[in-house]
């Protein structure tokens, strides 16, 4: 089965050791990681029924805002699914993420909508604002910017949301202010 991942890899043109590469550099130190009682319940309900692993992924993220590596390697102990298939799963769809996102994360709509209307420009301000790079965080922790492909918002375009706060009719040079909203809270 493993050799279908490779396959599928290769014509995505992302090798084995790219992937696994990414995944060990997000590595927790801390060996086995705890999953709180509800995810392990969660986990247990799921696990036997086909199809789970996405349902068992969006709880996992939902838990610690992103799948590290422990996390994967214990899901893979605790459901008897490949570590392979569940990399192959969490690679494959944009919305699991292997890193540590920032505590406030900057969702940019890049929907047709919001695209057109300069969606592109605000991750790019923003991201100049907060001076990272694609996926980064910044070195305090408190950013991390998330192209989106729609919020559903099209009527406020370009739209960007940071939590459960939506901002639409956007422009760049409103953007310093919405950082620094957040960055006040800490």
């Amino acid at each position: 089965m493993g050799y279908i991942y490779n396959f599928i890899y290769m014509l995505m043109g992302v090798s084995m050791a790219t992937v696994g590469a990414a995944l060990s550099k997000n590595a927790d130190s801390q060996g086995d990681l705890d999953f709180p009682r509800d995810l392990i319940s969660f986990i247990d309900e799921w696990k036997v029924k086909p199809g789970s692993l996405i349902m068992i992924l969006h709880k996992t993220q939902e838990t610690f805002g992103y799948i590290s590596r422990p996390a994967a390697e214990k899901l893979s102990r605790l459901t008897g699914i490949p570590l392979a298939r569940i990399y192959g799963v969490i690679t494959f769809y944009h919305f699991f993420k292997t890193t540590k996102p920032g505590k406030y994360k900057l969702s940019v709509c890049l929907g047709t909508a919001c695209y057109l209307k300069g969606g592109q420009d605000l991750i790019e301000e923003a991201r100049s604002i907060l001076g990272i790079g694609e996926g980064g965080v910044t070195e305090d922790g408190l950013f991390s910017i998330d192209p989106v492909r729609c919020v559903g918002c099209c009527g406020l375009a370009p739209v960007i949301t940071v939590g459960t706060d939506t901002y639409g009719k956007l422009t760049k040079d409103q953007l310093p202010d919405i950082i620094a909203k957040y960055r006040n809270n800490g």
